[in-house]
């Protein structure tokens, strides 16, 4: 048991200045907090200079067309091409879903390529995830299209009033 004396020797010992706690500690839970915040403020820069919920709902979209595409194998071995177009389709929506969150100056070529694939999948693979993930992907493609980078803010500057001026 500590004493008061034989805390002042061995202020490691004391609950109240263990490792972690005291004036130059900080805890756990505010470091965890700021790292999570500086984690968010890098997740929303990234977010804001790439098409990212274009991206998002062609991603959706591929999924939902390549799940409902998914059947045994061997319905695809005796259907031949025609079973293999849904797994095509929807791993290239995907996949163009995927491209543009690497190369952002790519978004219009695969946005439309997403978009492509996502109307061929109504044909190709059970009316294009039964027209959800059609819809997902032409909504994530078209929004890839039309995605721009931020453009900087313009600053209206009031000229100085003149000296000379008064009423």
């Amino acid at each position: 048991m500590l004493t008061p004396a034989t805390t002042a020797e061995h202020p490691a010992e004391h609950p109240d200045t263990g490792p972690g706690v005291g004036p130059g500690a900080r805890p756990r839970a505010r470091a965890t907090g700021h790292a999570l915040r500086a984690l968010w403020g890098w997740f929303g820069a990234f977010r804001r200079t790439r098409p990212f919920w274009g991206c998002v709902w062609l991603v959706a979209g591929g999924w939902t067309v390549l799940k409902f595409s998914l059947s045994s194998l061997q319905l695809i071995v005796a259907t031949g091409f025609g079973g293999v177009a849904g797994y095509l389709v929807g791993g290239g929506m995907i996949l163009s879903g995927l491209v543009p969150l690497v190369l952002p100056s790519q978004r219009w070529t695969f946005g439309l390529i997403g978009a492509v694939l996502a109307v061929v999948s109504l044909v190709t693979s059970n009316l294009g995830g039964f027209v959800v993930g059609m819809a997902l992907g032409v909504l994530g493609g078209s929004m890839m299209v039309g995605w721009g980078p931020k453009r900087p803010r313009r600053r209206h500057r009031r000229p100085a009033p003149d000296p000379t001026d008064r009423p």
